[in-house]
């Protein structure tokens, strides 16, 4: 790929520490959390990602806590990162915008909402009030797949302009190359600062994320060795060596490398379903349903495959977890098929 101005101006950011928290059940070793903060922060990356997986107060929701509090990665983030910037991941439906305030009081620079399209227009107020509240606020679409790019205008439409940028996110790890291109490109006609977060289904992260970059998106995610949630994400130091080829080595892949490495022997990770992630990235179904549809499947005797197909059918846009128990009960009942005798 020939070198562009869109390479030459493309700002990696690196949610090792976010996303990969997925990856060890939300439990970091706090050694190995500040050594790894102190060694990016002597990198030429500028933007880190720290915190619960889901979202800072994930555990309201009842989602297992991180055993590193908020407070103590705060500590963390200012003792460690003196050139760069900090932020975290945002939900509405558990992250206050009280503790948003607090967190920006404490040195935290960017804050990342997650919102699938279709619901992007009831949370137009939690929205704006944190651009009032953190000068640096994303609006991250997930799930970006399942809303056709021609309908994203439309649901758009409400959000702030005071938002730094728009991410395209590949929750399914399902998205081709050109998919991506689609995407950016809608949105940079609605946001001039879009993003690109990919995850590695289909061993597609690395490529759909210079796709981005050559559709001009201006900001993409990587993780060190790849971990994150499911089958993982772009890889930090890959999308460093990729960048290093069109445009020099802005990021240094080299030690970028090295930290890919200390991470793949620090992290115990758990283990995934191979068969899972492929399926859920061909068919369109969140990692996060997997463990659901295998108890399904166990409990009935049912394909998990079928299950995921049956589910899409029953809602086409996003299914969750009520779709795909009806689409498990649905293929339960469905009478065997008796072969006549020839």
């Amino acid at each position: 790929m020939p070198a562009t101005h869109a390479t030459l101006t493309t700002e990696l950011l690196d949610a090792t520490l976010r996303d990969g928290s997925y990856a060890v059940d939300f439990q970091l070793e706090e050694k190995f959390v500040v050594e790894l903060l102190g060694r990016l922060n002597e990198t030429p990356i500028r933007k880190i990602e720290i915190g619960h997986g889901l979202g800072f107060e994930a555990e309201r929701a009842g989602i297992t806590a991180c055993n590193i509090d908020l407070q103590r990665w705060c500590e963390i983030a200012r003792s460690e990162l003196t050139t760069s910037s900090w932020g975290m991941f945002a939900q509405p439906e558990f992250s206050r915008l009280t503790t948003l305030a607090e967190l920006c009081d404490q040195g935290m620079s960017f804050v990342r909402i997650g919102i699938e399209a279709e619901r992007v227009a009831e949370h137009l107020d939690y929205i704006e009030r944190a651009t009032e509240i953190c000068g640096e606020v994303y609006l991250n679409l997930m799930k970006t797949s399942a809303t056709p790019a021609e309908h994203l205008p439309a649901l758009l439409e409400g959000v702030t302009r005071d938002i730094a940028g728009l991410y395209v996110v590949d929750s399914y790890g399902s998205m081709l190359p050109d998919d991506v291109r689609r995407y950016v490109t809608v949105v940079k006609e609605l946001f001039p600062v879009v993003g690109f977060h990919g995850h590695d289904n289909l061993g597609m992260a690395n490529a759909n994320t210079m796709a981005a970059v050559e559709a001009g998106a201006t900001i993409v995610d990587g993780t060190l060795n790849g971990i994150g949630r499911g089958a993982g994400n772009a890889e930090t130091e890959s999308l460093a060596g990729i960048l290093s080829l069109t445009s020099g080595d802005v990021y240094d892949y080299k030690e970028l490398g090295k930290l890919a490495e200390f991470c793949r022997s620090s992290m115990d990770v758990l283990p995934e379903n191979r068969t899972m992630q492929v399926l859920g990235g061909v068919i369109g179904i969140h990692s996060g349903f997997f463990p659901l549809v295998e108890e399904l499947c166990a409990e009935l005797t049912v394909d998990p495959a079928s299950v995921m197909e049956t589910a899409v059918e029953l809602a086409p846009a996003s299914a969750g977890k009520n779709d795909i128990r009806a689409a498990a009960l649905r293929i339960a009942r469905r009478p065997a098929v008796v072969k006549s005798a020839v």
